[in-house]
């Protein structure tokens, strides 16, 4: 059975351009719209979830509605000879009635049921040096650019919150990178801990055997002093009973 057709218009709808120097978080901007009469679900997910911060990365489409999607590359080495594999995947379906849990929602949905389109991932670097600070985090698409015009045009409503959204994505990638240091760090410490453990025991292979060793001698030493008195008291005891037996003979 042939998959439903997407019913969200995604922009751009094959390829999210990414323009360097990619030393930094480099941002770029899907669009999604319903235009249905119907509550959409939706979801994206990426080939390299290591190398990218979406955010949001699933949520639910009121009817007639639209979102913007800022997908954050993070820094990496770029190599213009390297091919590049990364891609997206907009999963969707239409939202049931009623309460919407979009955790079991998307555990139970019927694979059959649901509406994909794929996105490539493209990188470029920027022609002109001086003008990768303007163009930085800008998806190339002319359709986004197009948006982003009326929003401008239509007041300061929507650039805030597309403010703010770029600037809890850099936390998040800052955070991710020094939590990533700190476990680097973390590991090379228990790494030496180990190899100092080891050297430990390879240099003194005896220690434990010769300590079990010196126990045992102790403990022998000192039973047999703990059973002198004992002797001596029954050597005594003896020595009395024949006194006094040899004494009854002689009187």
């Amino acid at each position: 059975m042939a998959k439903p057709d997407q019913v969200l218009i995604i922009e751009p709808q094959h390829e999210l351009k990414f323009r360097g120097p990619f030393t930094s978080p480099v941002t770029s901007y899907m669009k999604l719209t319903n235009p249905s009469d119907k509550k959409v679900c939706f979801k994206i997910k990426t080939t390299a979830p290591k190398k990218y911060c979406v955010r949001p990365n699933s949520g639910v489409l009121d009817a007639k509605a639209l979102i913007d999607v800022a997908v954050s590359l993070q820094p990496f080495d770029f190599d213009p000879n390297e091919k590049n594999k990364h891609k997206f995947m907009v999963q969707t379906m239409i939202a049931p009635d009623g309460e919407i849990n979009l955790d079991s929602l998307w555990k139970d949905v019927n694979p059959e049921n649901l509406m994909d389109s794929k996105l490539k991932c493209v990188f470029e670097l920027p022609v002109d040096p001086s003008a990768s600070t303007q163009e930085n985090n800008v998806d190339a698409s002319p359709a986004i650019h197009e948006e982003k015009a009326k929003r401008v045009g239509d007041g300061p409503k929507s650039s805030p919150k597309l403010n703010s959204v770029e600037g809890e994505l850099m936390k998040a990638a800052a955070e991710v990178k020094h939590l990533r240091e700190e476990e680097s760090q973390l590991r090379q410490e228990n790494l030496q801990l180990k190899e100092e453990l080891l050297r430990i025991r390879r240099s003194n292979p005896t220690i434990d055997s010769s300590a079990s060793l010196s126990s045992l001698s102790a403990a022998g030493q000192v039973a047999p002093e703990q059973s002198l008195p004992y002797i001596y008291l029954v050597l005594a005891l003896v020595i009395g009973m024949f006194g006094i037996v040899l004494g009854k003979f002689i009187l």
